[in-house]
């Protein structure tokens, strides 16, 4: 990646005694952050279930459009142990770069050793949602609302939002970053919010495998050159339809290029329902179980998996939904209640090693992700 946007300022780097943190360490050149999508997130895939291009489901709100200067600041924020009571849990704690965004432990820890509710959800590609709302029960309505709200949570981070604005306005170091990204240097939360919001929506995966192979065919459903004749057959049966041809109809959930959903939906992991996720947002029981479904982008590296981090492996999870799906009183396709898919061990196989190659090493180990106050 080109670095090209430049910052005509070094930031500090002695330590405040009254921080735990110390200054990031930012050189005189910051990187670029927005992405040039590749074709295939363009055009629409092609089939019977053809789905809209993937450009189509961005939800970068018309107001806080994506800069350098501001992804830039969001990242410092994003990794700022300032930002939580004790100062030391930042978002970065539970959304960890290598790791997809997403977190190894099953229940995040938060400020006071407390643990989350459900299993953080990894953020790989958190731009291409078309409704917009973000958690696991959606009940953020957009991505600037929810940055703000792990950090106000009294288990996660544990601030207001009156004491967030004083944290960061004593904070030296970000007085030149607001200066790049809003002309002031006046800190609100209305501008964290929309900082942090940046940054998320800059982790785009667009150097797979996948995207690497799809980048030389015409249709998707086409052998990908650079694909083994496993990593091929378990493409197929992703894309193709549920019970016809052999396929396993995966794309109904994760839908086009970003292996995303456009709504909440069930996987029918539970007969009952303990968890009532959307349902419980919106106080509508026929959706009672129902979670967002998260882009399958970089899900090697993702584990654990499901809303409460119940499965260790992928291994786990295509045995769910081989012999383990529940009937659940409100199956969306093409998890039908009482029906099971009974893949083989050579289907599971393939559909592994399709899966992994949505691993994006490139993004993974972007600088321009990585903690700024490392040294």
């Amino acid at each position: 990646m080109r670095l090209l946007y430049l910052v005509l300022f070094v930031l500090p780097l002695s330590c405040n005694p009254s921080q735990k943190t110390s200054s990031p360490l930012l050189s005189s050149k910051t990187y670029t952050y927005k992405t040039t999508l590749p074709l295939h997130f363009t055009v629409e895939s092609e089939g019977r279930h053809a789905q809209h291009p993937l450009v189509y489901d961005d939800n970068t709100p018309p107001d806080n459009k994506l800069t350098d200067a501001g992804a830039a600041l969001g990242r410092v924020l994003f990794y700022d142990k300032n930002l939580s009571k004790n100062k030391t849990i930042a978002c970065a704690s539970c959304h960890k770069a290598e790791l997809g965004f997403s977190d190894d432990q099953v229940r995040s820890t938060g400020f006071q050793k407390g643990l989350t509710r459900r299993h953080s959800m990894g953020l790989t590609n958190a731009r291409f949602y078309q409704n917009g709302k973000f958690f696991w029960d959606q009940r953020a309505g957009t991505l600037e609302d929810q940055v703000l709200m792990p950090i106000q949570d009294p288990v996660e981070m544990g601030l207001n939002l009156q004491e967030l604005e004083s944290r960061v306005s004593n904070l030296t170091y970000y007085k030149p970053l607001f200066i790049a990204a809003f002309g002031s240097t006046d800190v609100s939360s209305k501008k964290v919010s929309k900082a942090l919001a940046q940054f998320v929506r800059s982790m785009v995966s667009v150097n797979s495998k996948y995207d690497k192979g799809r980048a030389q065919v015409s249709k998707r459903r086409d052998p990908f050159p650079n694909f083994t004749d496993e990593e091929n057959y378990g493409k197929m049966l992703f894309i193709t339809p549920p019970f016809r041809n052999g396929g396993f109809g995966c794309f109904v959930c994760h839908q086009g290029e970003g292996f995303v959903a456009v709504q909440a939906s069930t996987n029918a992991l539970d007969a009952e329902i303990s968890d009532m996720g959307y349902g419980e947002v919106i106080g509508l029981s026929t959706r009672d179980g129902h979670f967002k479904v998260p882009s399958l982008r970089n899900v090697e590296v993702r584990a654990p998996y499901m809303h409460d981090g119940r499965f260790g492996t992928l291994e786990e999870v295509i045995d769910h939904y081989s012999s383990g799906i529940k009937a659940v009183r409100n199956p969306r396709p093409p998890l039908f209640a009482r029906r099971q898919f009974n893949m083989s061990d050579k289907q599971k196989a393939a559909l592994i090693a399709f899966l992994k190659t949505l691993t994006d090493k490139e993004m993974l180990a972007d600088p321009k992700f990585s903690d700024p106050f490392r040294r």
